[in-house]
């Protein structure tokens, strides 16, 4: 059964908010466990396992850009063993 659900929220915040806010995330991440949440909508996330991370940056003349991306495999089967030959 396929499941898709998204979460967007994007607002104007401070910097202690965005400390905060990415405190919650690693904090969740480390629980297993990351809820967001606004007026529009709520998605709960589950990360497990190896993490993909990726993080890059980008300065120009009037704008600054900081993107984090965090992903992962939310297959829950292990593979079987498949057996390996070589000559």
């Amino acid at each position: 059964m396929k499941h898709n659900a998204k979460f967007v929220h994007e607002s104007l915040q401070d910097q202690n908010s965005i400390k905060s806010l990415l405190k919650a995330i690693s904090n969740g991440i480390g629980k297993g466990k990351v809820v967001l949440e606004d007026e529009d909508g709520v998605l709960t996330l589950n990360p497990e396992g190896l993490l993909h991370l990726k993080i890059s940056a980008s300065e120009e003349e009037d704008k600054s850009k900081i993107n984090l991306r965090i992903s992962w495999d939310n297959k829950k089967e292990i593979p079987a063993d498949k057996p390996i030959k070589i000559k």
